[in-house]
């Protein structure tokens, strides 16, 4: 009987929480602020730089600190308002806002493999210009096919065109994992043929297997949960009432991901030592 009885409680506890409007915006408030967080340690990367080496210009390592700034604040923005955007009519909007963080998270990381190609291609004397260029026609293609999922979905709101728009994040979701195996791979490799004693060569080759390993697990788990949100009505993340999942999902595929990610690469540039030239006084 107590192996029947337990299940039961766990169902009653889960619909409890599901449905109480107190735990609801404990669980939203909870991810707010951890998204808050991640934001405000990546703006502090980005000051961090610009005073370190402010000669440096916009380089990836700044980029991709300030679009996890971005990303993340935009997510805290959604999760602490999450019932005005439940609100939002038409509906159409709705989906905008909760799935623009999930594009530009994309990107954001995107840029990572893009580095770590453009290694792999320096280090073979192969010319990397046409890396960066298909980085940019590929997101804008990636941008223009879901801006033209939410107009379809705008003109003929029904759960097929729901389904096709939560497939796409899946499938793009699913490229990012396969991305991130390749480059991240290939330069893995690639550093473990250097020499043993070549500098930094043993702190470069962990951190490029462990953000790999951390990213590729992210997106795949991104993309198994949003096929289960496609096909399954009770698995539905974009709903009020489904706190315990939102919890869950975005700690496990943005939230921890994120975390590890900017730890393993909070290192920032050394400042560059003093000039050498000293111009002549005039007297």
């Amino acid at each position: 009987m107590a192996a029947v009885a337990l299940p039961a409680a766990l169902a009653g506890w889960w619909e409890h929480v599901n449905g109480s409007p107190a735990w609801q915006d404990g669980i939203f408030w909870a991810l707010a602020a951890l998204y808050g967080l991640i934001a405000a340690s990546s703006f502090i990367q980005v000051a961090r730089i610009q005073h370190r080496v402010p000669q440096y210009g916009w380089t990836t390592q700044k980029v991709f600190q300030l679009l996890n700034f971005v990303v993340n604040g935009a997510r805290c923005s959604v999760f602490a308002f999450r019932r005005q955007v439940q609100l939002v009519n038409p509906q159409i909007f709705q989906h905008v806002i909760l799935d623009l963080p999930g594009l530009a998270f994309f990107t954001t990381y995107a840029m990572l493999a893009l580095f770590w190609a453009e290694i792999s291609y320096q280090a073979r004397g192969r010319d990397t210009d046409g890396l960066r260029s298909g980085f940019y026609i590929i997101n804008g293609i990636i941008y223009a096919i879901q801006v033209l999922l939410w107009v379809l979905l705008w003109l003929n709101p029904n759960p097929s065109m729901l389904i096709l728009s939560k497939l796409f994040i899946a499938g793009l979701s699913f490229s990012a994992a396969l991305g991130f195996l390749l480059y991240g791979g290939r330069l893995f490799l690639m550093l473990k043929r250097f020499p043993i004693e070549s500098k930094g060569r043993q702190q470069k080759l962990s951190e490029v297997g462990k953000v790999a390993a951390i990213c590729s697990f992210c997106f795949l788990a991104r993309c198994v949960m949003m096929c289960f949100d496609a096909f399954d009505k009770e698995a539905d993340l974009d709903v009020l009432y489904h706190p315990i999942l939102n919890f869950f999902y975005y700690l496990l595929v943005e939230i921890f991901p994120s975390a590890l990610v900017l730890f393993i690469l909070r290192r920032i540039p050394s400042k560059l030592p003093p000039s050498q030239y000293h111009p002549l006084s005039s007297g």
